[in-house]
Order: structure tokens, then sequence, then C-alpha cells
């Protein structure tokens, strides 16, 4: 790791990763560049490049991170309701800590391509628990995913009221519901 003669230690990873963060929630995504990374973190923005491949790299490690803060809800035997209740609240508090983080996901769902581990997999879980047969389990995952992003979408841009969001759930823990039976 080289050292930069203005900073006189060397420039980490984790380094790059927390300011990015940092610039992302006070000035949106758009206002993050390589260069305003940078100036924050006091190196030459060619050293960036030494650690990054290039800003779309850069928001996919960062946008994987945020998703390490979701709290999902623990295998606590409570039923599938709750629990499915539980993981909606916490993504939609992720969002609302994030905002312009989790719109720059929403609207470039490239970055979060892998729909596995984390959310994704206590998601399965609770739809297996709820009785969604095997093979439906990764389609009505996406499809769930997509209603309450589209709801999150739609109340950061006053599209839909907010405490509408208990009604949200409701109606689709009783699609859940009449899809398996149960």
């Amino acid at each position: 790791m080289a050292v930069s003669a203005r900073r006189g230690a060397p420039l980490t990873r984790e380094e790059i990763y927390a300011a990015a963060w940092r610039l992302i929630d006070a000035d949106g995504v758009e206002g993050l560049s390589m260069r305003k990374l940078a100036a924050e973190l006091d190196v030459n923005p060619m050293s960036l490049y030494h650690h990054v491949e290039n800003k779309t790299a850069l928001m996919q490690e960062i946008c994987l991170r945020v998703g390490t803060q979701l709290a999902p809800p623990p295998d606590d035997g409570l039923p599938w309701q709750d629990q499915i209740r539980a993981l909606g609240d916490a993504y939609r508090e992720l969002a609302r800590r994030h905002p312009s983080l989790w719109r720059y996901v929403f609207n470039n769902p490239e970055v979060m391509s892998t729909r596995r581990g984390g959310m994704w997999d206590v998601l399965h879980r609770l739809l297996r628990l709820a009785g969604v047969p095997e093979e439906d389990v990764p389609r009505l995952a996406e499809i769930l995913s997509s209603f309450v992003s589209g709801f999150i979408f739609s109340e950061s841009t006053g599209g839909v009221r907010p405490d509408a969001w208990d009604d949200a759930v409701t109606l689709l823990i009783g699609g859940l519901e009449a899809y398996t039976g149960r």
C-alpha cells in the first residue's frame, strides 16, 4: 500500500468505503465522485484506483455493506406472518436511514445482482415456512421484494402515505396465505 505524502498513512479499502458512505448519506449518490472522495481522504484521485476498480465497483461494495445493516428477524418460532412483517419493517427502516443509497439500488438493480445471503436467505426461509413450494420460492421472493420496494419508493416520493405501510404488509401476508392455502 502506497503512503500518500499528504496523509502520511496508507489508504485502506475500509477507509474508502466509510468515506464514500458518509458522502452519499450527506450529498446523495449523485454528489459522489472519485475526485470528491479523494479530497475527503486527502489523497490523489488516482490512489483510489489501487483499491477500487471504478465508481461502479465502489457502489456495488457499498450496497453490499449497507445490506449487512439489515436486522432480519431471528428464527425464533414466531408465526411466519410476524416474521415477514418484521423483515419488511427492517428493510423499510434501512431504506429510510439511507434514502439516497436505497434510491440508487432501486434504479440500478444490477448493483445487487446476487439474490442470496442476508435478507434473501431469511425471505426464502420464511416463504418455505409459509408453505410456498420450493420451486416457487425464488420467484415469489422476487415478487415480494418488488412489491415492498415499490411501496417504499412510492412512499419516498409522496405517492403513498407512510401510514399505509401496515395495510400494505397485511395485504401482502393475506396474498401469501391465499397462495399457500394457510
